[in-house]
C-alpha cells in the first residue's frame, strides 16, 4: 500500500531531531566503482560476489532447491593521474555469462565537477547503483527493481557528476541511449516491464537521446534522499536489411516507439541500530496503444501498460549494537508493491496477475565489513490469486 512507504518516510523525518543529539551515522553511500576512485594508486582493484540457494515452499508436490553462483564480478581501474581515471566492471553471471557492467572514463575537474563518458549505471533508486550483495538486505533483490527499473541497468553515454559540499548534495546527469523497444520483436511487455529492454552497451543502437539523472540531499544526519529521473523514448532498428526504405520507415514509426517518463524517490535513514528504507518508482508510458498493435503476434496485441508503479518499505535492526564486536545480526522486514498494469490503453484490459505483493523477513550476518551470510522467506502473490508462493533463501556475499 502506498500508506506503508509515506509512513516510511514520516519515521525517518519525524526521528530527525533526536539523530541530531546521537552519534554521527553514515548518509553518504559508495559502491565498488565509488570506491575504486578515492583510491590513490595506479591499478585499481575491487570486487563483490554472491551465491544463492533458493527453496520453494509452496505447493503440494515436492521441489528441488537451486544453488547458484549467481554472479562474481571484479573491478578493475586505473589512475592516469590525479583527475584522470577509468573504471571497468566484468561479471560472470551463473558461471557460465560474461557481461561488462561498467567501463567509464572519468576526468575529475574538482569535487563539485566530473566528466564521465562509456557504459554507466543509470542513477535510478537505490539498487541500481547499490546492488553488492553486502549493502541491502536479502539475498535476492527487491522485485521493483528487477521490472520497472531493470537492475543491473546500464547504458553507454556521457555526462555529469559530482559533490556540491555546502549544500550537502550529490548529482549526477547523463545522456544515453535509450530501451530496445523494437528490433523485428517487441522487448517491452506487461510480465516482464523494461527488463528486455535493456541494451547493456552489446552493440547499442540509438534513435533518440535519453536522460537519466538523480540527486541526493545528505545533509541531515543519518538521512540521504534521492530524487531520481528518465525521460526519453524506446529505440527502433532496422530489423532485416532486406528492404532499406521499408527498414528506415519502420525504424522511425511513432508505432515501433514509446515514450518514457520515469520518476523515482529513496529515502534511507540510520538512528542508532534502527535501519529504514524505501523507494517508489513511477513510469508513465506514452504511444502504448499503437505500440502493442504493431508489435502483436498471432493475431493477439502484445500488453505493455501505460503507467507502472512500484515501491517497498523496509525496516531492520542490528541486535548486536550495543555489544563490542565486529559481527552485525540484523534481522528485517520488508514490504512490496508491483504494478506493471496501474494503467493500460483501451485496446487491452488490466491483467491481475501483474499486481504484484511480497512480504520478505529474514537476517544478514555480517561477519566484518565485506561479509555476510542471508537467509530469508518471501511471500509473494498476485491479485489474480489469494495464495501466497513462499521461498526459502539463504547466501554468502562479499563485497571488498
Amino acid at each position: 500500500m502506498k500508506s506503508l512507504l509515506l509512513i516510511t518516510l514520516l519515521l525517518a523525518g519525524g526521528l530527525i531531531t533526536r539523530a541530531q543529539e546521537t552519534e554521527n551515522t553514515t548518509n553518504q553511500y559508495t559502491n565498488s566503482a565509488d570506491n575504486l576512485l578515492t583510491q590513490n594508486s595506479k591499478l585499481l582493484i575491487g570486487g563483490y560476489g554472491e551465491v544463492h540457494f533458493n527453496q520453494p515452499l509452496s505447493g503440494s508436490t515436492y521441489n528441488n532447491g537451486k544453488l547458484d553462483v549467481h554472479r562474481v564480478v571484479m573491478l578493475l581501474g586505473y589512475n592516469f593521474n590525479e583527475k584522470t581515471q577509468f573504471i571497468t566492471e566484468i561479471e560472470y553471471e551463473h558461471v557460465k555469462e560474461v557481461y561488462v557492467e561498467q567501463a567509464f572514463l572519468q576526468y575529475k575537474l574538482n569535487n563539485a565537477i566530473n566528466f564521465r563518458g562509456g557504459l554507466m549505471l543509470v542513477p535510478m533508486g537505490i539498487i541500481n547503483e547499490y546492488h553488492e550483495p553486502t549493502t541491502f538486505h536479502g539475498v535476492e533483490r527487491p522485485l521493483v527493481d528487477n521490472t520497472i527499473t531493470p537492475t543491473t541497468w546500464r547504458e553507454i553515454g556521457f555526462g555529469l557528476s559530482g559533490t556540491i559540499l555546502p549544500a550537502s548534495l550529490k548529482y549526477q546527469a547523463y545522456v544515453m541511449n535509450g530501451f530496445n523497444g523494437y528490433d523485428g520483436s517487441a522487448k517491452l511487455s506487461g510480465a516482464k516491464g523494461m527488463r528486455s529492454g535493456r541494451q547493456k552497451g552489446a552493440e547499442s543502437f540509438v534513435s533518440s537521446p535519453n536522460f537519466a539523472g538523480k540527486v541526493e540531499y545528505y545533509g541531515i544526519r543519518g538521512l540521504n534522499i534521492g530524487l531520481s529521473a528518465y525521460l526519453g523514448k524506446t529505440q527502433s532498428k532496422l530489423y532485416d536489411g532486406i528492404d532499406k526504405d521499408n527498414d528506415a520507415a519502420i525504424a522511425v514509426a511513432d508505432s515501433s516507439v514509446v515514450g518514457i517518463s520515469m520518476l523515482g524517490l529513496d529515502a534511507r535513514y540510520t538512528i542508532k541500530g534502527l535501519q529504514l528504507r524505501g523507494q517508489l518508482y513511477y513510469a508513465g508510458l506514452s504511444n502504448t496503444d499503437e505500440y502493442n498493435v504493431f508489435t502483436g503476434s498471432n493475431g493477439s496485441l502484445n500488453d505493455v501498460g501505460s503507467a507502472m508503479i512500484g515501491y517497498y518499505t523496509e525496516a531492520a535492526y542490528n541486535v548486536f549494537r550495543s555489544v563490542d564486536t565486529e559481527l552485525q545480526l540484523v534481522p528485517f522486514v520488508r514490504y512490496e508493491f508491483l504494478n506493471t498494469h496501474s494503467s493500460v490503453e483501451e485496446n487491452i484490459s488490466k491483467n491481475a496477475a501483474y499486481e504484484k505483493t511480497a512480504i520478505t523477513t529474514g537476517l544478514t550476518l555480517a561477519l566484518t565489513k565485506g561479509a555476510v551470510v542471508k537467509t530469508d522467506v518471501q511471500f509473494v502473490k498476485n491479485a489474480a490469486t489469494d495464495t501466497y508462493a513462499k521461498t526459502f533463501s539463504a547466501g554468502i556475499g562479499v563485497m571488498f
